[in-house]
């Protein structure tokens, strides 16, 4: 779209997701759907360039669901320029996670979802600093930012500064409420969006409190991949039929857009049923956690009538058949008559008694367990960074394979010199810029 040349490291990817080395192997993370796809992909037919190789995004997102929605980004080629301040920068370099790690070093969350992309650090309040962007935002493709409403527009970098010198541009806004509607100035955090789409509501065992999960079900799957589907969408659009479009993403939005089951509850019956009390939440006996003999836990998903009749042969307990949705006290019955079953021998003892029993019936596993799981180990889905760092793949297998971690995440300002040169800045100007305290440069150690 804007014809900028692919930076050397990037176009060294580009060439492959293998090398001879072991170091570029563990690095690459390369996933296929098939051996059949991955031979395919490799018998004399030149290497894939990675499907975004060529886009430049300007990312001015910080934390966790702005930079993970830019990391699909890089990870499928874009080159992707994490703008910061001066000041901070993205804290999440240093916010850890536990409280027993380290706060003077970058943390594994924040390498995790910062790789494959480079760094500016630059006053965007200066009148230079702003002019040092604006130069970049003529020719990127996509701009992603996750201010509250009005601040980009107070910054003038929003979509009508942006647009009036690049009209082909992608421009994204990510926040928690959305740029409209009554709550739209509103602070929140993922417990927040989903206290008001409706999730916490009916989420948690019976007469007990919401439950909270530590996957960020509103930053990440409704922030970040809701995000990153709007603007690889919009960025079709304008590779296509060259016009830009505005993405408006709230989180609150997305979480609720994904209600599908509690939406259709309400339509047909004219009410969603009580916490813990629905098809998913413990309301039937088929479909639920049951707690073992050394206090792990059983996940049981016998949802369809030939997985629930297998479960009830395998435990020896057909007179379970006919109440596979019971409710009421009935279904209360049903659940204590299995809690007792599944409490009277080990997770491990049942799982090797149901290893061969197609039911989906499946050991809940400690983070530890999946890290070591065979079937993520076969899909690759684990990999390990530049630094020795374990991360993720991305979440979807390419064939042929184009992944690869090019970069480890970047200190603040790490690039700014290269990127401002790419930008028509020569090196007095950028001296001038960091002598003027408008640009921070930082040397990786």
């Amino acid at each position: 779209m804007s014809g900028i040349p692919v930076p050397a490291r990037l176009s060294q990817a580009a060439s492959g997701c293998r090398s001879s080395s072991d170091e570029t192997q563990a690095a690459s993370g390369c996933r296929t759907s098939s051996d059949a796809a991955q031979a395919a992909s490799t018998a004399g037919a030149p290497p894939a360039p990675p499907p975004l190789a060529g886009i430049r995004v300007l990312d001015l997102t910080r934390l966790l669901p702005g930079p993970m929605c830019t990391l699909h980004l890089a990870d499928l080629g874009a080159d992707v320029i994490k703008v910061e301040d001066t000041g901070a920068g993205d804290y999440a370099r240093t916010l850890a996670t536990s409280p027993d790690a380290s706060s003077s070093r970058m943390t594994a969350w924040y390498r995790a979802i910062n790789r494959n992309k480079r760094s500016l650090a630059v006053d965007l309040k200066a009148a230079d600093g702003h002019a040092a962007f604006m130069a970049l935002a003529r020719a990127a493709d996509v701009v992603v930012e996750g201010f509250r409403p009005g601040v980009v527009r107070t910054l003038g970098i929003d979509y009508d500064a942006i647009r009036a010198v690049n009209p082909r541009v992608v421009y994204c806004s990510l926040s928690g409420y959305g740029q409209t509607g009554p709550r739209a100035l509103a602070a929140g955090h993922d417990v927040n969006y989903l206290g008001y789409a409706g999730v916490l509501d009916h989420a948690g065992a019976r007469n007990g409190p919401p439950a909270l999960a530590n996957l960020q079900i509103a930053d990440l799957l409704g922030g970040a991949a809701t995000a990153a589907i709007g603007i690889l969408g919009a960025l079709f659009g304008a590779l296509r039929h060259g016009v830009g479009r505005y993405v408006d993403v709230a989180m609150a939005d997305a979480v609720l857009a994904h209600q599908i089951l509690a939406l259709g509850a309400f339509e047909d019956a004219g009410q969603v049923a009580p916490r813990g009390d629905d098809l998913l939440t413990g309301g039937v006996p088929c479909y639920g956690v049951y707690e073992t003999q050394d206090h792990r836990w059983l996940a049981v998903g016998a949802l369809e009538a030939k997985f629930w009749r297998r479960l009830c042969d395998t435990l020896a307990r057909p007179d379970l058949v006919p109440l596979q949705f019971a409710r009421g006290d009935a279904g209360e019955r049903v659940r204590a008559t299995l809690a007792a079953i599944f409490m009277a021998d080990t997770r491990d003892a049942w799982c090797a008694r149901f290893r061969d029993v197609d039911c989906c019936v499946t050991p809940v596993l400690s983070f530890a367990e999946v890290l070591a799981d065979p079937q993520f180990a076969a899909r690759a889905v684990v990999i390990a960074g530049r630094d020795g760092s374990r991360q993720y793949a991305p979440p979807f297998a390419l064939s042929p394979c184009s992944f690869a971690v090019t970069r480890d995440a970047p200190v603040q300002g790490e690039h700014g010199r290269e990127v401002l040169r790419e930008a028509g800045y020569d090196d007095r100007a950028i001296d001038a810029l960091i002598e003027a305290g408008i640009v921070r440069v930082v040397t990786a150690s």
